[in-house]
């Protein structure tokens, strides 16, 4: 695989697609013994969407977790416009992270706060000088660009999965970032819940432009969302590519997955 060789270090160069939003180089990850990240190398530009599957236990989610602050890689990079993350100081590493919307497999609503209010979350905390009437209108618009404007007061027990994941996805935006991270967005959902989502995705990602890594098990929802394809094995991308690229693999392990998907 490519090694990245340029990468950006003004954001507007990343946004003009001359560089990589996200650029993760030769990425090792190990917990004891076990060796989860074993030489990861991906690059994803604003406007992409990058969907990574691969088998449970193959590092998916650790690596969004490094690409996020939240686990530091043994050795390798993860550079976020242009910023190698690694070592940075809590605030500076906080500062990058308000960039970033993130997605959680649950959609982690705050069981004890109202849809609006799980919304408002980040606003509260981030933009403390915002008048309450501009984060109210905010919130409201960000429902509506999920399909759930109706349901400011509910609370997350009183919606359904597919709802908690589309007010998850509004959450990840409030703070307008330019990297949507996404784990296992479909994961739990009925069929048509799961279209439901992707089509959401797809239309969110068309109207922000936004840097996107899905992890998923989900190779359909991969194909309807997704740019290119990374598929991991043992620590290693196996093949990155479009869903055709896949197809016409001759490599028996992406064979497989094909056809067990």
């Amino acid at each position: 695989m490519d090694t990245i060789e340029q990468i950006a270090t003004d954001p507007a160069e990343a946004e003009q697609g001359g560089a990589p939003v996200i650029a993760v180089e030769d990425l090792h990850k190990s917990f004891g013994s076990q060796h989860v990240l074993d030489g990861i190398s991906l690059a994803v530009k604003r406007g992409e969407t990058l969907a990574v599957l691969g088998r449970s236990g193959t590092g998916k989610s650790v690596l969004l977790r490094l690409i996020i602050g939240l686990e530091t890689p043994d050795s390798g990079s993860v550079r976020i416009h242009g910023q190698a993350i690694a070592g940075l100081a809590l605030d500076q590493l906080g500062e990058i992270r308000k960039k970033m919307g993130f997605l959680f497999q649950h959609a982690a609503l705050y069981d004890s706060l109202t849809v609006e209010q799980n919304v408002a979350f980040p606003l509260q905390h981030h933009k403390k000088n915002m008048p309450k009437s501009e984060k109210a209108d905010r919130v409201r618009q960000l429902l509506a660009e999920v399909g759930m404007e109706d349901a400011l007061a509910k609370m997350p027990s009183d919606i359904s999965g597919g709802m908690q994941k589309r007010v998850g996805l509004a959450r990840a935006l409030a703070l307008e970032p330019d990297i949507l991270l996404l784990d296992e967005p479909t994961a739990g959902l009925d069929p048509i819940s799961a279209a439901e989502i992707d089509d959401l995705v797809l239309k969110l990602q068309q109207e922000h432009h936004m840097a996107s890594i899905v992890v998923t098990h989900d190779l359909h929802s991969a194909k309807t969302i997704a740019n290119r394809l990374a598929l991991l094995n043992r620590g290693k991308v196996v093949i990155e590519g479009d869903f055709e690229e896949l197809q016409k693999s001759d490599i028996e392990f992406v064979k497989e997955f094909l056809k067990h998907s």
